[in-house]
């Protein structure tokens, strides 16, 4: 009882333990069910499914190598060009652009004793071209 029990001594201080009895059957109850219902999950509907190939399909931008010399001179791919020429060509490629995957890369290779000037007219004659995919190619040491 929870207020009391049989005997005859004046301890009328109710009881503070859980009866722990329901809540044991309750779990045992519940353990025979998922274990009586466990295995009838596991059998699913045997479907041949197609083999196909999932390979992912890359589109690969354009990539443009420009290269700088110490005199300053551009190099297109290999073809020796000038300021205007670089620039129509940029201009060019940056038009034939229809999303951004399909932006070109920029490879610029400038030799390290090249000015910053001929450097910074090409990276602007690519902003003016919005082509914005530069990378600087360097040899690691």
């Amino acid at each position: 009882m929870a207020f009391g029990g049989f005997s005859k001594e004046a301890n009328t201080s109710p009881m503070a333990e859980i009866n722990m009895v329901p809540l044991i059957d309750v779990m045992l109850v519940l353990l025979v069910i998922f274990i009586l219902t466990a295995p009838l999950l596991t059998h699913a509907v045997k479907v041949e499914l197609p083999r196909t190939s999932s390979e992912e399909n890359k589109i690969q931008a354009e990539r443009i190598e420009i290269a700088l010399t110490p005199e300053s001179e551009i190099f297109w791919n290999g073809e020796k060009l000038d300021q205007p020429t670089l620039e129509a060509r940029m201009s060019a490629a940056g038009a034939a652009v229809t999303d951004a995957a399909s932006a070109p890369e920029i490879h610029l290779r400038a030799d390290k004793t090249t000015p910053y000037d001929a450097v910074a007219k090409v990276m602007a004659a690519a902003a003016r071209a919005h082509l914005s995919k530069i990378a600087f190619v360097s040899q690691p040491e």
